[in-house]
């Protein structure tokens, strides 16, 4: 074991969910010898007194004996990286990582070939930033061997030695020091790491867009992205980023209406309005057909428009789209046109309480009404004049009117 004097302060071990759950992995494997301690987000985010998504742990240990040792203890575990060195251990539900320390043998950009190793600092040393390079013991002693404890407080992010030799051993890396700059950063960087993420730029093309949009849409889930997204276009990484221009200015615009940081919705507040956009976009990034439907609904044209507070557009919108979606188009708008929101308008949607036309095909047939296309566009007319009284008729009043367009229909016919 490493000696005390490596520990630069003793703190409160993270904590996640049932707390006796990860206590009962550390005392399995502290009972057969094997050293374990915290590393990563769940210390950095712990120190900073954040929320904490997971809980990540490291050991000398090769997972083999890892596996050992917890099931020999009770503990389910799972393989679910064993050439990586990582197994999950699963105690009352609550899942922990466990990786054994590695090394970098080679790298070429985008993937690295390991080797495990019993050396802390060699594990922390391929970390990308000082402030993920913390590590925790079970009694709560903290290691640092690259100042991440002072960069961490003084939301300075920095890379692990030489920036660009950093980035070079993996492209993803750029961005994810400006994800973290969003997220910690408080202080402008360091011009040798600006400069060595707008060399390496070009160099995001050869990433996948499933990793770019994990990336992406974390750093525009951060409290104020904006003044990051600003400084990446100064270092002139989004042009290899994302195909069209972005209008960083309606990000800020966008964050002042709303209060969720909502990746997607601010990702439509970027993009031009315009369809092309949404799919140049969808195909870099790799989106889901859930995530592409959604970024294509708020960015798409007819959404771009001002609603008066009380008019049949805007109730079939709500209608048709749904309350939720209206007021997110409503903010997409009023960012990219600088405009407030509405507080009329903005009412309307919040006392939206979506339900069902009262009438349906079925009932017009039974009534008498023949089968075929006029009945679908008398439907239509129905769902219209509907909306325009504001949703109050019901069935029998929706029927009384299908009776009287179908008489003024026949009498215009003869």
């Amino acid at each position: 074991m490493e000696e005390r004097h490596a520990a630069v302060r003793r703190i409160t071990p993270p904590v996640l969910g049932d707390p006796d759950a990860v206590t009962e992995v550390l005392e399995a494997l502290g009972a057969a010898a094997v050293e374990v301690r915290y590393v990563g987000g769940c210390v950095r985010d712990s120190l900073l007194g954040r929320f904490l998504s997971d809980i990540d742990l490291a050991t000398p240990a090769p997972p083999e004996r890892v596996m050992e040792v917890l099931q020999a203890a009770g503990v389910k575990v799972i393989p679910t990286g064993l050439s990586h060195g990582t197994v999950m251990a699963v105690v009352r539900g609550q899942p922990f990582e466990i990786t054994t320390l590695r090394r970098d043998v080679e790298t070429d950009g985008r993937r690295a070939v390991v080797a495990f190793t019993d050396c802390w600092r060699a594990d922390a040393a391929r970390r990308d930033l000082t402030m993920n390079a913390l590590s925790c013991d079970p009694e709560g002693w903290l290691y640092d061997y690259f100042g991440g404890l002072e960069d961490l407080e003084a939301g300075r992010v920095r890379f692990i030695g030489d920036p660009a030799v950093r980035i070079a051993e993996d492209y993803l890396r750029l961005l994810r020091f400006y994800r973290f700059l969003a997220h910690y950063g408080r202080t402008r960087p360091e011009e040798t790491a600006l400069r060595a993420t707008a060399e390496a730029a070009p160099q995001l093309a050869t990433l996948s867009g499933e990793r770019i949009r994990v990336e992406l849409l974390k750093l525009l889930a951060a409290p104020e992205p904006e003044n990051t997204l600003t400084l990446m276009a100064e270092q002139g990484i989004l042009p290899h980023l994302l195909p069209d221009r972005l209008d960083i200015a309606s990000l800020g615009r966008l964050r002042a209406l709303e209060l969720a940081a909502d990746s997607l919705l601010r990702l439509a507040a970027l993009l031009p309005a315009a369809p092309e956009a949404v799919e140049r976009t969808s195909q870099r990034l790799r989106l889901s057909r859930v995530e592409t439907s959604r970024l294509a609904a708020l960015c798409q044209a007819d959404a771009f428009k001002r609603y008066p507070p009380d008019t049949l557009e805007l109730r079939r919108a709500l209608h048709e789209r749904g309350p939720q979606l209206v007021a997110d188009q409503l903010r997409v708008i009023a960012a990219r046109l600088d405009e407030p929101l509405s507080d009329d308008v903005m009412a309307r949607v919040d006392n939206w309480t979506p339900k069902p036309l009262p009438i349906k095909g079925r009932d017009l047939l039974a009534d008498g009404f023949e089968k075929g296309p006029a009945l679908g566009r008398l439907l239509s007319q129905l769902e219209d004049w509907w909306l325009e009284q504001d949703r109050k008729p019901d069935h029998r009043d929706l029927l009384e009117k299908a009776r009287s367009l179908q008489q003024r229909q026949d009498g215009a016919s003869r």
